[in-house]
């Protein structure tokens, strides 16, 4: 929810991207009333708002009534440094961990309090995988989720260890168990999950380091695969990730700005 977007003073600008921010992953079409009580709008305001959007292609307006994001909207998105940068820089490290691989390959950032996928490769193997590109999922149920968790300030982790759901029987629930977890990510350099974000999908990941802006290096992004099981190919497929990881923070670092 916005929040007080209804409040006197509150910008036109800001009521709009109310009703944008309104969608997630799990509200992807929303009807006019839904739209305006999950941007905290009056109906009315909601509605002249929404029909605004709709004429410039920020959103779009299904038979149904329901109002879905605009493709103008996923356009723009695409422009995005953390969309072209990263995603170009890293697409032969993610080409090479596919091909000798042969699963499905992921490629993250944080957002806020979720996992942010940029960028998908999919798997030969038969494995459920809930990601898409654009998609955000919880960060304590992924491999990549839990890199990032790791590495994301203590106020973030607090935040996420407060609201651990229940995704599969096998979800990390308790936050004395996720908390042990991410010191062994930190100190093995990668993170693991056994079915707890699908069941019959296993994940590793590892973080990508890279200069940041103050040139110092930092966690910019997690690199995963999704595999049925991990029998005895965990240490071959850490191998390559990190091989990868790598790579892909080395190539950043020498990578102009735009």
């Amino acid at each position: 929810m916005a929040g007080n977007t209804s409040s006197p003073g509150v910008s036109v600008v800001s009521r709009a991207l109310s009703l944008l921010y309104a969608f997630d992953e799990r509200h992807r079409r929303l009807t006019l009333a839904d739209l305006a009580r999950r941007a905290d709008l009056p109906l009315t305001t909601a509605h002249r708002l929404a029909g605004e959007l709709v004429l410039g292609g920020a959103l779009l307006r299904r038979a149904s009534g329901e109002y879905v994001v605009g493709r103008r909207i996923w356009d723009v998105g695409l422009l995005a440094p953390v969309q072209t940068e990263l995603r170009h820089v890293a697409s032969p490290f993610l080409n090479d961990i596919h091909a000798a691989t042969l699963a499905t390959v992921h490629l993250a950032v944080r957002d806020r309090a979720h996992v942010l996928y940029i960028e998908r490769l999919s798997g030969r193997a038969s494995v459920p995988v809930v990601s898409q590109v654009g998609t955000r999922l919880p960060m304590h149920a992924t491999g990549v989720g839990k890199v990032l968790l790791t590495h994301a300030p203590e106020q973030v982790r607090d935040r996420v260890l407060a609201n651990l759901t229940r995704i599969t029987p096998y979800t990390i629930t308790q936050p004395a168990q996720l908390r042990e977890q991410l010191v062994r990510v930190a100190r093995d350099g990668y993170a693991r999950t056994v079915e707890e974000m699908s069941l019959g999908a296993c994940s590793l990941a590892v973080p990508v380091v890279a200069p940041t802006l103050s040139g110092e290096a930092a966690v910019v992004a997690a690199l995963g695969v999704v595999v049925p099981n991990f029998r005895r190919d965990k240490a071959r497929l850490v191998a390559a990730l990190q091989v990868a990881a790598q790579g892909i923070g080395r190539s950043l670092g020498s990578h102009s700005p735009d």
